[in-house]
């Protein structure tokens, strides 16, 4: 049996809207076995362009039912029986989640008459539920109203049985299909294509536009994770009802996959990212001296008037930026807030620390190195990150130049790394922000195994 849905809502995703009307024909094939329609009161102010649309009004529904009090007969009418509704996921999120805020956990397989009609009747110039019922010669009464546009959907799904030659129905209630919890207008070929790789994707409109970027360790588990969710948030909404395509770029390892997806988010500006749109360095590195007149290296928010020797977005980069000075310029990790435990210093353990924690070094000797630590952090360093490539016959390459980003690419795996200018010639050059920078220092800092450095004639492997 199939219960065919159709409702009307205060806006366009569940966790803050509400349903206005519901209508539901329970149809076993052939015909019409039972109907269930009412008008609802969201229990909130019907936006006036909604009204305007539906012509349903707050007074219409003053003293129609609350979700709650018809939300058993609407569970039990639905149980056990296969949803379908013109864009399911829609109707399916506001369904599922009126119910289960009413105590009620509804389950059930699910059917798209936008992704059926697709397959079943390729060609149209367009599956929107109007223009679909003006190609397939349906009329439709009361056109944005449950109970007009619920019969419109109960003709096409006929239509759909009835020309489903390669049954494209039962594939689609098969468990691992996936064509249920797809956008209706992204073709299953698309996800078919999404690699198991690192990179970056992107969303794309009806016209071809970009209107997310999003980067991954894995593209299609990433991809899959937006829509397999039961999430009844805004932007799921909006990348069910928008998009029309995805497309992707294989990258060698996750951190090019960042900067990648950084550099495309600020060229793009794409429309539902909101992340890096005002990206601000939250966190310093700040030098003070305590009562006992030592140096001391603490992590803080960026505040006016107060001049960080180093900022960052991420407080673990932080942390592995004074890990690094601590052990370079041999600094105390308690007087650099990397040990706050009252045991003895793990620097004193190990032989690195001089013992200022326990006033065994004078103030005036261990400050002068403390200084050159914030000297080191002023230097602008050039290093090749190298890691591994997309195939195996080659080696990923990020590559910074006097502090700055330049770019990044693959080099040939038998490719020399000692002439930073022959690793030039193998790379796309990609414009700089705070972001990447910080997150390449950072990733430095935390991984000196995979870098090579370069200074002035020679190479280093390592920090």
């Amino acid at each position: 049996m199939y219960a065919i849905v159709d409702i009307e809502t205060t806006g366009s995703y569940a966790a803050a809207n509400g349903i206005t009307e519901i209508s539901i024909h329970v149809f076993d094939g052939e015909k019409i076995t039972e109907k269930f329609e009412t008008l609802i009161n969201p229990g909130q102010p019907i936006p006036h362009f909604i009204t305007a649309m539906t012509g349903i009004t707050d007074k219409m529904v003053a003293h129609a039912p609350a979700f709650e009090e018809v939300a058993e007969k609407i569970f039990h009418i639905l149980q056990d029986k296969i949803f379908i509704a013109h864009n399911v996921n829609f109707d399916y999120s506001f369904v599922k989640s009126h119910l289960q805020g009413a105590g009620f956990d509804l389950d059930s397989k699910k059917l798209c008459t936008v992704r059926l009609s697709r397959k079943i009747f390729p060609g149209f110039p367009s599956y929107s539920l109007g223009k679909l019922c003006e190609s397939l010669g349906i009329t439709i009464h009361d056109r944005h109203r449950a109970g007009g546009d619920t019969a419109a959907t109960v003709k096409i799904f006929q239509l759909l049985l009835q020309h489903d030659t390669e049954q494209h129905i039962p594939k689609s209630l098969q468990r691992n299909s996936k064509e249920s919890i797809l956008p209706p207008h992204v073709p299953k070929e698309h996800f078919n294509q999404l690699p198991y790789t690192a990179g970056v994707y992107y969303f794309h409109n009806e016209k071809g536009k970009v209107v997310y970027v999003g980067k991954a360790n894995n593209i299609r588990y990433r991809v899959n994770s937006h829509f397999s969710n039961n999430s009844a948030s805004r932007q799921k909404q909006n990348f069910m009802q928008h998009i029309h395509a995805i497309s992707f770029q294989s990258c060698g390892t996750e951190l090019m996959a960042c900067i990648l997806e950084s550099t495309e988010i600020k060229k793009m500006w794409p429309i539902y990212n909101s992340s890096q749109k005002r990206w601000e360095d939250i966190y310093g590195l700040f030098v003070y001296e305590d009562q006992n007149g030592y140096q001391r290296l603490a992590i803080d928010k960026n505040r006016k008037r107060l001049t960080p020797l180093h900022t960052f977005h991420y407080i673990v980069d932080g942390h592995a930026i004074i890990r690094k000075l601590i052990k370079e310029f041999g600094l105390c990790p308690k007087l650099c807030f990397m040990q706050k435990d009252p045991g003895k210093c793990e620097g004193l353990l190990e032989g690195y620390c001089s013992g200022a924690c326990e006033k065994m070094e004078p103030p005036e000797v261990y400050n002068e190195r403390v200084r050159k630590a914030g000297i080191s952090l002023r230097k602008k360093p050039s290093f090749a990150i190298i890691d591994k490539g997309i195939n195996s016959d080659d080696r990923s390459c990020i590559l910074v130049w006097e502090g700055s980003f330049y770019g990044m690419g693959y080099l040939p795996a038998d490719a020399s790394l000692t002439d930073p200018g022959m690793i030039k010639d193998y790379l796309t050059v990609y414009k700089e922000n705070s972001f990447i920078r910080n997150l390449v220092l950072g990733y430095a800092a935390r991984f000196p195994s995979k870098l090579v450095l370069f200074e002035s004639e020679t190479v280093q492997t390592g920090f």
